[in-house]
């Protein structure tokens, strides 16, 4: 006999695909007494979900699994997401909290390539940086932030590939010193640039992550150093991190940030 109430099948239904994804092959019996419903309403499910090409019964045990239907449209999905459209927003918010200019880069290799700016409204200093222009990572803020996400060895590959020199007094030229610096990266969640790119510049930088943790892309807020004093780092820094939950969460990332 059909449920009546359309609302309470459909959930139904997702808690029995909810509970292969997550344990894998399951008997009927096990089902039903994992979910507390009767076997002729989990049966009758599991057969509208293999209809549909969700779930499959294996004809060796009889057990139901979970098909990689549900992932097809899960990449159909994130295909559809553009970054840009969903980082912009936040960036112009940041940039109105800050009145400084933000940057939203994405990695190139051993580089990194703005691809988003937002200059500020408040001051009358404009920065040199355009979108299209590729620099290190290894000595800015962005391209720290990034690699802050990466394996160690990774970390070790990309500095063996980048060519390092110094750009300024202030520029990282041991790997040493570089991994001091990530490892401060990672307990603070955020990047910095001490004129180590530009003299006279200084940055503050974070990742953002997508539905899987990774990451290629980061932002960051600009200033000439007569605006950047560590306590005005502090204070930016609180907005950063904000900005970096909010973009990684709208990508659909769900862990602790």
């Amino acid at each position: 006999m059909p449920e009546k109430n359309p609302v309470q099948s459909a959930e139904r239904i997702f808690e029995i695909l909810e509970t292969l994804v997550k344990n894998g092959a399951m008997g009927l019996t096990e089902l039903s007494a994992g979910l507390g419903l009767n076997k002729s309403t989990v049966h009758r499910l599991l057969n509208s979900l293999a209809v549909m090409g969700y779930v499959r019964q294996d004809p060796a045990t009889g057990k139901y699994l979970s098909t990689f239907k549900i992932v097809e449209l899960a990449g159909r999905l994130l295909g559809r997401i553009d970054i840009l459209s969903v980082a912009h927003r936040h960036l112009e918010e940041l940039m109105k909290q800050t009145h400084e200019t933000v940057h939203f880069v994405q990695r190139e290799g051993c580089n990194i390539v703005y691809i988003d700016k937002v200059e500020s409204e408040a001051n009358s200093i404009r920065m040199v940086s355009h979108i299209g222009l590729l620099q290190p990572m290894f000595c800015t803020a962005v391209g720290k932030a990034i690699l802050a996400e990466l394996p160690d060895e990774e970390i070790r590959s990309v500095w063996k590939r980048s060519g390092v020199r110094k750009l300024t007094p202030n520029t990282i030229v041991d790997f040493g010193g570089l991994m001091r610096e990530i490892e401060k990266i990672r307990r603070n969640g955020y990047a910095l640039d001490n004129e180590e790119n530009e003299v006279g510049v200084r940055c503050i930088a974070a990742s953002v992550l997508n539905f899987s943790g990774k990451t290629d892309n980061a932002f960051s807020i600009s200033a000439p150093l007569s605006r950047m004093s560590d306590g005005r780092v502090r204070e930016l820094s609180a907005h950063v991190l904000a900005t970096k939950r909010a973009i990684s969460r709208e990508l659909g990332y769900r862990g602790a940030l």
